[in-house]
C-alpha cells in the first residue's frame, strides 16, 4: 500500500508540473511574450542542456556552501538545545538572545560577515549557518522538554547520571523534532547561500542569477533558479529519507508504511 500510494503521489505531482510546464510554454507563444521578460520552459530548459558543465560547476559550489552551512547549524544548534534545557540561566539568556537576533533580516547581517571574514566562501557558510540554526534550535529544544516527567523520574530512581538522563532518555525522545527542525534549517541553509552569493559572490547559482540580472539574462536566470528549486527538493528529501532510515519506530513512520 505504502509503495502504490508514493506512486501514485509522484505521479500526481509530475502531472501537477506538466500542466504548469504547458500552461506556461502556451501563455508565452500564444501572447508573444518577450523571452528577456518571461522566457519558455523549453528555452530554460535548452540553456541548462547546452550549458551542462557550467550548471553542474555551479551547483556544487553552492551545494558545498549549503552543506557546510547546514551541518555547522545542526550540530551548533542541537549543543545549543541541550544547553538550553540542562540550564535554566543559559535558557533565560541565550534562548532570548537567539529570538531577538532571528528577528534581525539576515540580508542585513551579511555585509557584516563580508567585512569580517572577507570574500571568500566563509561569509557565504556563515550566513547560511546562521539562517538554519534557529529552527533546529526551536524544534530540537521543543523535542527534549517534550517528555513524560514520569520517565524522567524513572531514569533519576536508578541514579543515572544527569548527562545520561539527557543523551539516553531525552534525546532519542527529541529526535522527530530534530529532523523537523533539519528539514526546514536546509532549505534556509540554500536560502542563506543564495543570499551570500548574492552580496560577495564570485561563483555559485546565486552569482549566476544576481549577473544575469544585470545582463537582462532571463533565460539563464530562470534557469539558474529551476536548477535551484531541483536541489532544495534532492537535498529536503535526503533528510528524509536519513530520518525514515533512523526512526521507524516512531508514530509517523510506520503511520504511513500502514497507508
Amino acid at each position: 500500500m505504502s509503495y502504490w500510494r508514493k506512486t501514485e503521489q509522484a505521479r500526481t505531482i509530475l502531472v501537477v508540473l506538466a500542466v504548469l510546464v504547458v500552461v506556461w510554454e502556451m501563455s508565452v507563444r500564444i501572447f508573444g511574450i518577450r523571452s528577456f521578460l518571461l522566457p519558455a520552459p523549453t528555452i530554460v530548459i535548452s540553456d541548462i542542456i547546452d550549458h551542462p558543465a557550467f550548471f553542474a560547476r555551479q551547483s556544487l559550489y553552492t551545494v558545498y556552501v549549503t552543506s557546510v552551512g547546514f551541518f555547522i547549524a545542526l550540530v551548533g544548534g542541537v549543543l545549543a538545545a541541550i544547553a538550553i534545557v540542562s540550564s535554566s540561566f543559559i535558557d533565560r539568556t541565550f534562548y532570548t538572545l537567539l529570538v531577538a537576533t532571528n528577528s534581525i533580516p539576515k540580508v542585513a547581517l551579511a555585509p557584516l560577515f563580508v567585512i569580517w571574514l572577507g570574500t571568500g566562501g566563509a561569509p557565504k557558510i556563515a550566513i547560511a549557518a546562521i539562517i538554519a540554526i534557529f529552527p533546529i534550535v526551536i524544534n530540537t529544544t521543543v523535542g527534549l522538554r517534550a517528555i513524560d516527567n514520569d520517565m524522567i523520574d524513572l531514569a533519576r530512581s536508578a541514579r543515572a547520571p544527569r548527562w545520561d538522563v539527557m543523551m539516553k532518555v531525552r534525546f532519542p525522545n527529541a529526535l522527530p523534532s530534530v529532523f523537523a527542525g533539519a528539514k526546514i534549517g536546509i532549505s534556509f541553509a540554500l536560502i542563506g547561500a543564495i543570499v551570500g552569493e548574492f552580496v560577495a559572490g564570485e561563483q555559485g547559482l546565486g552569482y549566476v542569477i544576481l549577473t544575469s540580472q544585470a545582463t537582462f539574462n532571463s533565460t539563464r536566470a530562470f534557469a539558474a533558479i529551476l536548477v535551484l528549486g531541483v536541489l532544495g527538493t534532492i537535498m529536503f528529501f535526503m533528510i528524509e529519507a536519513v530520518e525514515r532510515w533512523m526512526l521507524p519506530w516512531h508514530v509517523s513512520q510506520r503511520s504511513q508504511k500502514g497507508r
